[in-house]
Parts: structure tokens; sequence; C-alpha cells
């Protein structure tokens, strides 16, 4: 029998969520962080204008993407690269510059498939401590070892929804050495892009990489597609591992048209940052902490691992499905994506129900 490599044998498979709803139940899912408002209009038309247009392989160098993440966000539509999602992305740059011999550096709660990524590479990740759910530099750096070859950082963080400014990240890269690749995951940052303008700028360094997606602000999650900001050197040597027809026709259509409607991607944006506001203060009067995010999703401390299984169980009785953190080093914690306000307002009053319950537990 055909055996595989043995660093894929050793892998466990990448946990997707769990949607199965007991029978009869209505699910409602509140764990992939999906857009709380459907793709722009504009996004819809383009993808049902394109549709005719099947036969055709879609543009390998995503011309009129690339056009238009460009003119928003004032960079050079040369150094961009598109992929089915910023995972997409990620795991290319692993393929490219991570594998046996080279450490892959994160923080502890980083985004889990920075992890995943590395091993499908053969290449071991190392995890340093966060402070507070939040992103800790100098521990970073202090973890930096002589085969560290990738540092990744998701800013704002999934699943904490923490960020660090600007200037830390511009630190972190100016203590790394020039010859460690970072990644800076911004794929919630359309969500703080009103608190600092993206550090685009380092990529002209030569050893940043920056990556966006347009799943959350801009509701594509269902078309898969994702971008990120690359040196010219680091480019070419990753293009040489993407499939060179990553992206089909609808996808990109549909992504230029989103991307080109701004307004509509800032009101996503204003209602999810009012989702978030009204869901903390809920859960806070009923005696749940949560982190403070930037993000469509809130991280809600449960307390214990116990308590947050307990919990956990009882959403997913009644069909409300939130994501468990264990593995991403949170036993104690579930990350809740914000709904509108039906939905929303149905996963708070189970969490109130069950708090109560909790509560009066012998």
């Amino acid at each position: 029998m055909t055996r595989p490599h043995p660093h894929i044998a050793a892998m466990a498979p990448y946990a997707l969520a769990d949607l199965a709803a007991p029978p009869g139940v209505p699910l409602l899912s509140l764990s992939q962080n999906e857009s709380l408002c459907p793709p722009s209009p504009a996004a819809v038309a383009a993808a049902a204008e394109t549709l005719g247009q099947g036969a055709l392989y879609p543009d390998p160098d995503w011309t009129d993407l690339r056009r238009a993440i460009a003119a928003v966000h004032g960079i050079d539509a040369g150094g961009i690269l598109c992929g089915a999602g910023s995972l997409d992305l990620i795991g290319c740059l692993m393929r490219a510059y991570a594998g046996p011999g080279r450490a892959v550096l994160a923080p502890a709660h980083a985004y889990p498939f920075f992890a995943t990524a590395a091993a499908m590479a053969g290449a071991c990740c190392d995890a340093a401590p966060e402070t507070g759910g939040v992103v800790h530099v100098a521990a970073l750096l202090e973890a930096q070892r002589a085969d560290t070859a990738v540092v990744c950082v998701a800013n704002p963080g999934n699943p904490t929804g923490t960020r660090i400014p600007n200037a830390e990240i511009r630190a972190l890269r100016a203590g790394l050495r020039d010859d460690v690749l970072l990644i800076v995951d911004e794929a919630y940052g359309e969500f703080a892009d009103h608190l600092e303008p993206s550090p685009f700028d380092m990529v002209e360094a030569g050893n940043t990489v920056m990556l966006r997606t347009l799943s959350k602000a801009y509701g594509l999650a269902g078309f898969r597609v994702g971008w990120g900001l690359f040196p010219a050197a680091i480019g070419a040597e990753v293009r040489k591992v993407m499939n060179p027809n990553n992206i089909g026709a609808v996808a990109q259509a549909a992504a230029a048209a989103a991307m080109r409607d701004q307004a509509y991607m800032r009101a996503t944006c204003a209602q999810t940052a009012q989702a978030r506001e009204a869901a903390v203060a809920r859960l806070e009067r009923i005696g749940l902490a949560c982190l403070p995010g930037f993000t469509n999703f809130v991280l809600i401390d449960i307390g214990t691992a116990a308590r947050a299984a307990r919990a956990d169980a009882y959403l997913r009785a009644r069909g409300i499905f939130l994501r468990a953190q264990g593995g991403a080093g949170l036993p104690h914690a579930l990350r809740m994506t914000l709904a509108g306000p039906a939905d929303l307002g149905r996963a708070l009053e189970a969490l109130a129900a069950w708090q109560e319950e909790e509560e009066d537990r012998p």
C-alpha cells in the first residue's frame, strides 16, 4: 500500500466546525465568523453577469481584482497575489519558505491554521506566550531561534479578537533577523482600519508579507477570495507553488465589485461594531467577560474548561453552535460570531438561561 510522507501521516486533520444540530432542532451557527450581512448587491450582480462565461478559464493574474484592491488601498497592483482565501496564501507561503529543518513561530493563541500549514510543509511550529490574550512582541522576539524561518501574526487576532498597534508590528519586524519572513494576517483588518491605516509600507523591506481576505467584512466567505501584498522576490517564489487557476471567474468578478463598493463594506463594519457592543454589554450583565475585540466575533471567558464544556453542550442541544477554543489553548472560552439582532438575541438569551441554571448547580 502506498504510504504518505511521515509528517503528513502524523498530522491530525484541520478541525472544521461541527454543524450537526440535534434532529428536528433548527441550526444557528455562530461558529465560523461569517459576515452578519450578505454580499454587496454590486458583488451579487457581477457574479450573476459572469455565470454565462463558465466555459472559460478564469484570469490567472486576477487583473481586474488586483486593480480594484490597489485603488482602494493605494498600493502597487504588481505586488498583489490572490488566493482562495488568505488560508490558501498562508499554505503557499509555508510550502515555499518553511519545511524540514525550519521552524515557524506564532503567538500561543494564534490562528490554528498557522500550525497546520507549518506541519503540512514538514516544519515544526513554536509558540510564544501572550499577555491577556494579546500578542506579546517581546515574547515572540525572545522565542526566535536559529532555525526560525517564518513568524506569523494575525492582527486583529483569531480567536482572541485582540489587536496590537502598528508600532508594535514594526518593532517585531525590527527585532527579527533579516532572513526571517514575517507574515501579518489582517483577515479582520477592515474592522480596525478606522484606528490606523494598515502598514503596507513594511513590504518594501523585502521580508514581510501582508495578507487580507474578502470572507469577513465583505461577506464573500462562500466565494473564497483572499489577497496579499508581497515583495517581488517572495511573490515570484510563491507563484511557483500556487494553483494557476485558483479563483474562479465568478468569484473574481464578485470580489472586484465588492472591493469597489467600499460604502457597503464600511456599513457592514459599523453594524458589526454595534452588534459587538450590544453583545458584550449583555454578556457582562449576566456575569461573563469578553476580551476587547476588533473583529466580527467575541471571545467569551466562561471561567473554566468544565464550565465552557457545559455551556457548549447546553447551547448545542438547542441548535446554537459557538466555537470551543481548546485547540487554541483557551479551553475556558467560547468564540461567538456576531449576527443580526434576532439570531444574536437567541444565542444571548440561551447563554443567560444557561448561566442562571449554572448558578443553581449544587
